[in-house]
């Protein structure tokens, strides 16, 4: 690979496994050769998770107040300096060694996944479930298979983030954000099957707030990108309980004829229709714009 990589790696509290992560990550890269640089992006520690990084041979970068993980890897991307962008947690969770499976496949694909096979995080009782539900909606909703929405393990181009950073959330969600961003609109995503370890220290994802930001984002990319994929299953729904409204209004009920509920949902449902042809056509438009 011709290519320079830029290893963004985000932090904040991880002074545990920060060293052996950098050390691993330097290691791999080394050892395959790469034309490399690794960013690390601290997010207003309070530990000694920086005061560790700067020993390091790696550039760091801090955020003076804590603004999120996904605003310290939209950090990294604006002052990455390689074309393609690795990203990987620094907790410990993810195989360093895998990386060189994943950067094999770039420039070819746009961006490559580590797909996880296993689910090591806290609550997984719950979580499993939870993200299975979220996956299947998120693999409709793009039309492609996605066995892994949130992986903190991948790489992709950077020119192409660039283009959609300011779609990126500052929160936990933007790695689902960088997945759909790149299947709606039409880039070549590959998934490789990755280990998934037990984090090093205290996790600092909150279940709820999680799980609400990773099915907002799926909604919201959605709509900016493929807005009937929402809304014409939608207008089909409602257009279908008007009708079977009307049908048991006018041949089974009392009164034998519409009720002003049935009309107004049949309307609502077309109107719906209508919105998101309209905002396809927005969007094709600017697609082909850009």
């Amino acid at each position: 690979m011709n290519n320079k990589i830029s290893v963004i790696l985000p932090t904040y509290n991880e002074e545990k496994a920060i060293a052996k992560v950098l050390d691993d990550v330097s290691r791999v890269m080394l050892e395959n050769k790469y034309d490399f640089e690794i960013i690390v992006v601290d997010d207003a520690s309070t530990d000694k998770t920086l005061e560790i990084a700067k020993k390091k041979d790696v550039r760091t970068i801090e955020h003076v107040v804590n603004r999120g993980v996904g605003a310290a890897r939209k950090t990294g991307i604006f002052n990455a300096q390689g074309d393609i962008i690795l990203m990987l947690d620094v907790d410990g969770t993810y195989p360093v060694s895998s990386i060189p499976d994943l950067l094999k496949y770039m420039p070819q694909y746009d961006q490559v996944v580590g797909a996880r096979i296993s689910e090591q995080g806290t609550f997984r009782f719950i979580r499993q479930p939870v993200k299975w539900i979220l996956f299947r909606l998120a693999s409709y909703l793009a039309k492609t298979d996605i066995p892994d929405l949130n992986s903190g393990l991948r790489a992709f181009r950077r020119d192409v983030a660039l283009r959609y950073i300011h779609l990126i959330p500052n929160g936990f969600s933007c790695v689902s954000t960088i997945t759909l961003i790149f299947l709606c609109n039409g880039f070549s995503i590959k998934f490789v099957p990755i280990e998934y370890f037990k984090r090093i220290g205290k996790s600092k994802f909150k279940m709820f707030l999680g799980t609400k930001d990773v099915l907002f984002t799926i909604l919201r990319v959605t709509m900016c990108f493929n807005p009937l994929r929402i809304l014409a299953p939608l207008s089909a729904l409602l257009f279908s309980m008007g009708v079977i409204k009307a049908v048991y209004n006018v041949w089974f009920s009392s009164s034998k004829s519409m009720s002003v509920l049935d009309g107004l949902i049949l309307s609502i449902a077309i109107n719906i229709l209508i919105l998101g042809l309209l905002a396809d056509l927005i969007v094709t438009h600017q697609r082909i714009k850009d």
